[in-house]
């Protein structure tokens, strides 16, 4: 899979201590759904 920028900025959010509730927006079909269900396979235990 591609190197994208946003997986950086998902590690930094996720290192931060008290972050804030993440909210991801844009237009549809731009692959929201899909980089933060990665994002959660490679980061956490539980989906």
């Amino acid at each position: 899979m591609l190197k994208r920028k946003i997986e950086d900025t998902l590690t930094q959010w996720k290192n931060t201590p008290n972050h804030k509730p993440l909210v991801i927006m844009g237009i549809r079909q731009c692959g929201k759904t899909f980089i933060t269900q990665h994002f959660a396979e490679a980061n956490y235990k539980k989906l």
